[in-house]
């Protein structure tokens, strides 16, 4: 059968069960939970995976699953992907009461995708014709919060990771795949788009904490050392250096305070801070780390104050194929005119996506139809054919390109990445 044919017979398969799909993501939805703790989101993709006859369902770095579209290894294997975790957004319609979690970015929508695509190469017909195997994988803990309890978790030995991606590739899941995509909404884009080879920024995550000496606050501050102050004088030593970093390098400094002192009316002698530092390659974070580490340093000793700085996490920034990218756009073309597709419009946030696309060919591409900036409480799908079923025809389709004909193309992808690790990361 010719690859047109496979397509056609997909993507008509997809519109019958379009309702299915749409409904998965509405199931997810109304379940939302954090990273490394997504229990329910996780039962109810492993249960419509064994529905849809996979093999190989297990789960995988805590609270992730994954199924293989066929038993046998393959020279070629596609690995399609969808996101499982929330994000904090209590204010948003649909947040958990209790939790304060909402998918308010949009992962329900990637896990519904991932079904939908996995129910066609299934069921449709089409994969006695493809000439390798896919990798459907449920990924947990993108979103890089409460990082204190993913800590801990790694303190126990459960993971070696904060991030699902980061785990899943050290624990070697990805070694024997040729390629992995997923598509990511694209926030604030109501009409129907798509964003291709936009990269995003990455950053090492820090904490920060100062130590100073308590003392009466009204009878003998003289007596004290304040860590509040130290911690103030930081962020405004930071602020300094913000002329120094280059546009094009796109770094982004934000730090909060998270502890600010124990009592009014005592001189804060244990003060937290943490911030990320991003940019767009790792010689600019590693440029940005020192300036923002030195800016810590030199104000702490200012007040007299003792400061400890941990890194405690990092994202590479992302760094999408253009082969397989092209591949996308050109099965996107089919369903919108060329002047809704964009390019390099790089995104400014970060994903766990960038160390992945270090180890193996991948693409995020963007998808529009959503109402609201990401995180936010306005967050919506404006058009469920749009945010759930196109994305999952592109990705079905791009899935056939790669494996047709002998996997010929997953196989020449995967033999010509060269790992992404030049200075334009």
């Amino acid at each position: 059968m010719k690859t047109a044919e496979l397509k056609k017979l997909a993507f008509d398969y997809i519109d019958s069960i379009s309702d299915k799909i749409i409904a998965h993501g509405e199931t997810i939805m109304s379940t939302p939970e954090l990273g490394y703790k997504e229990t329910k989101t996780s039962a109810y993709v492993r249960d419509e995976m064994q529905k849809l006859g996979l093999s190989d369902i297990r789960g995988v770095a805590l609270t992730g699953v994954t199924s293989r579209l066929k038993p046998e290894s393959c020279r070629a294997d596609v690995c399609v992907i969808g996101e499982l975790d929330a994000v904090l957004t209590p204010d948003h319609p649909r947040a958990d009461k209790l939790t304060g979690a909402a998918h308010s970015c949009g992962h329900n929508i990637q896990i519904a995708q991932m079904l939908g695509c996995a129910d066609a190469l299934k069921n449709s017909g089409v994969a006695e014709y493809l000439d390798g195997n896919v990798t459907f994988l449920a990924v947990p803990a993108e979103e890089f919060v409460e990082l204190e309890y993913r800590q801990n978790l790694r303190d126990e030995g459960k993971i070696r990771e904060l991030s699902g991606k980061k785990e899943l590739a050290a624990q070697g899941f990805f070694d024997d795949i040729s390629c992995a995509m997923m598509v990511h909404s694209q926030p604030n884009e109501p009409e129907k788009s798509c964003y291709i080879d936009c990269n995003s920024l990455g950053f090492v995550a820090k904490k920060i904490r100062f130590v100073g000496k308590a003392a009466h606050a009204g009878g003998a501050p003289h007596e004290g050392i304040n860590a509040l102050n130290a911690a103030m004088a930081a962020m405004m030593c930071i602020h300094t250096m913000r002329e120094t970093f280059r546009d094009e390098d796109k770094i982004r400094v934000h730090p909060i305070i998270t502890k600010g002192g124990d009592l009014v009316n005592v001189v804060p002698a244990d003060v937290t801070m943490e911030t990320y530092v991003r940019g767009a390659t790792p010689a600019a974070i590693e440029d940005a780390c020192f300036k923002v580490d030195r800016a810590i340093r030199g104000a702490a000793y200012a007040v007299g104050a003792e400061v400890v700085i941990e890194d405690i996490g990092s994202y590479a920034p992302l760094c999408q194929d253009k082969t397989l990218g092209s591949l996308f756009e050109n099965n996107a073309l089919e369903f919108m005119p060329a002047d809704k597709i964009y390019h390099g419009i790089d995104m400014v946030g970060s994903t766990d996506m960038g160390d992945l696309s270090l180890k193996i060919p991948a693409i995020q591409p963007t998808f529009g139809g959503y109402c609201g900036g990401a995180h936010s409480r306005e967050f919506c799908s404006t058009d469920d054919y749009v945010t759930h079923i196109l994305p999952c025809k592109i990705m079905t389709a791009t899935v056939i390109d790669l494996l047709v004909n002998g996997a010929e193309k997953a196989i020449k992808i995967k033999e010509e990445y060269n790992g992404c690790k030049s200075e334009n990361i």
